[in-house]
């Protein structure tokens, strides 16, 4: 197995993550503030990746579930963090544990391998006129001006509303109950023969320019990875600085890619 990874800040410090042990990769993308948290998001990642990689070291083949619960409650009690109103993040973990490749994702970071793409919807399905209307504001030219912000404020007010709740969606932020809720699937090893993680900054800038040809990305060094996500960073910039052609919520989100090669077999690519 051999694994190559690459991140790329935003601005300023990422909020993404990535760990790695022997056998597995963990990805957390820590959501971006735009109300405030008692610690910042970044710090939320770190502390909660480490106590999963902790974990995974300590025991590879543990239950994922009970690990990202435990992670979830240590990581309150090292922060001082209370349900509700403490910063949040997504999970995505690929391990590889003797024959099966097992798969677990809470929030938008996905899992691609060649036939399929796992990946939580839940967040994204929700109906909040915030992030329609700032969606459309953008796609009119009206840049990220100051309601822009404003929305964005409002979005996550009332996403944290219905944050870990079962008419909401589930992410990890203080309640260890949202990794019962997680998406999981197990495939057999021998029939995947890589593997790629990538935040929702990364994936998305991707798919707007038909970068997303994953056969070719599983098969990338590191360098090559962070050459690919620069690549993304700098049409953000260059080319739509203000979101017209690609409405998204900030100019820059944060970007990570990892992969997993099992084999040096060629799968059909996944769109």
């Amino acid at each position: 197995m051999r694994i190559e990874y690459a991140e790329l800040a935003g601005r300023g410090d990422s909020d993404d993550r990535t760990f790695l042990t022997p056998n597995a990769v963990i990805m957390l993308d820590g959501a971006s503030a735009f109300v405030p948290v008692p610690v910042p998001a970044a710090q939320y990642a770190e502390v909660l990746g480490q106590h999963i990689r902790d974990a995974l070291l300590s025991d590879p083949e543990g239950d994922l579930t009970e690990i990202v619960r435990a992670a979830i409650a240590a990581t309150r009690a090292q922060l001082g963090l209370t349900p509700g109103e403490s910063p949040s993040s997504t999970v995505a973990i690929a391990r590889a544990a003797r024959s099966s490749l097992d798969l677990f994702v809470l929030g938008d970071t996905e899992i691609i391998m060649p036939s399929e793409v796992l990946r939580d919807n839940r967040m994204d399905e929700l109906d909040i006129p915030a992030r329609r209307k700032y969606r459309q504001r953008l796609a009119n030219g009206s840049g990220y001006d100051q309601e822009h912000r404003a929305l964005l404020r409002e979005l996550q007010t009332e996403q944290a509303r219905r944050r870990n709740q079962p008419d909401g969606y589930w992410i990890a932020e203080a309640d260890p109950s949202a990794a019962d809720h997680a998406v999981q699937a197990s495939r057999a090893l021998s029939e995947v023969p890589w593997v790629v993680l990538a935040t929702d900054g990364a994936y998305e800038t991707m798919r707007h320019l038909q970068l997303d040809r994953w056969t070719e990305i599983a098969a990338s060094s590191g360098d090559d990875l962070a050459a690919l996500l620069a690549r993304c960073q700098e049409w953000e910039a260059m080319e739509d600085p203000d979101g017209r052609q690609h409405p998204r919520s900030k100019r820059h989100d944060d970007k990570s890619l990892a992969v997993m090669r099992f084999s040096d077999e060629s799968a059909a690519s996944t769109k």
